[in-house]
């Protein structure tokens, strides 16, 4: 594992689905270190943030890594019978942050969300509330809104989102051709609606979009310079949407990185940006 820590597999069972979670050894230092629980992007397996979990322990931090719904070791494997979505992905965040309660106990939590998993995540904050957690950390997080893009690439990211969900709402799955690997064409809906309109959509009868607003608690939202998926811009719109929470808005930039950046590569470049989680988390008011 190129010198990374080996970590522990759990499970945790949620509404007919198991998710995966990787439980990394505790960081050397004081007991009691900060928990940080990644989010992985659509299609990542968890495995994938080994590098990144890493850094964050080097910083003294412990780590917890799940798989979102359908993907690495969480089932189900994604078919037309699945018709789970944005809902769903929030409550499997509750979900292991309630199995994972004897370990967070007395110590200060960070969700922490890469793309889709920072969406779950933070959706999961504004439709159950954030008791359970300290503060909120988005990388490479934003609302893929076709208007938001510089330039004229918007134009193609507007028939390319919606094309992809039309196709996953004809076979009624998203094999993954291309992008995002297999996904419930729920999730896919979803996805597309916020490329669409910019906004969330409605959850369970909830308005999302208001319940987004509400959220309070601390947020660092980095955004990473040369992400093909989600530009700066993208994470400004997401974050315009904070309008409760106090927000400290960063950009990772290829300077600070040492080495080229992409909304994937950044994992394996990350020292510095675990420094800056473990700053935040350091900054948050104690439990």
């Amino acid at each position: 594992m190129n010198g990374d820590p080996e970590y522990t597999q759990e499970f945790v069972d949620v509404d007919g689905a198991r998710i995966g979670v990787q439980i990394y050894p505790e960081p050397d230092g004081p007991p009691g270190a900060p928990v940080v629980v990644i989010w992985p992007a659509m299609g990542v397996r968890a495995r994938y943030y080994r590098p990144f979990a890493a850094e964050l322990r080097a910083a003294g931090l412990a780590v917890v890594v799940a798989d979102l719904r359908g993907t690495g070791t969480s089932t189900p494997v994604p078919s037309r019978a699945d018709r789970y979505g944005y809902a769903e992905l929030a409550s499997d965040v509750g979900a292991v942050l309630a199995a994972l309660k004897p370990r967070l106990d007395g110590r200060t939590r960070v969700l922490l969300g890469h793309s889709l998993g920072g969406q779950a995540a933070l959706v999961h904050l504004a439709l159950d509330g954030g008791d359970a957690v300290d503060g909120l950390a988005l990388v490479a997080v934003g609302i893929p809104y076709w208007r938001t893009y510089p330039g004229r690439r918007g134009y193609g990211v507007l028939p390319y989102t919606q094309g992809i969900a039309a196709t996953a709402a004809l076979l009624g799955v998203w094999p993954g051709w291309g992008f995002g690997g297999r996904q419930a064409r729920g999730v896919i809906r979803d996805w597309a609606h916020t490329a669409r309109t910019g906004r969330f959509p409605h959850l369970d009868g909830t308005d999302t979009e208001a319940a987004v607003r509400a959220v309070r608690i601390p947020v660092l939202a980095v955004s990473v310079d040369d992400d093909q998926y989600t530009p700066h811009e993208t994470v400004d719109h997401l974050c315009g949407k904070l309008a409760a929470a106090p927000v400290s808005r960063q950009r990772y930039t290829v300077e600070q990185a040492g080495a080229k950046l992409d909304h994937f590569t950044w994992v394996r470049a990350s020292t510095p940006l675990a420094r800056q989680v473990a700053r935040f988390a350091e900054d948050l008011p104690r439990r």
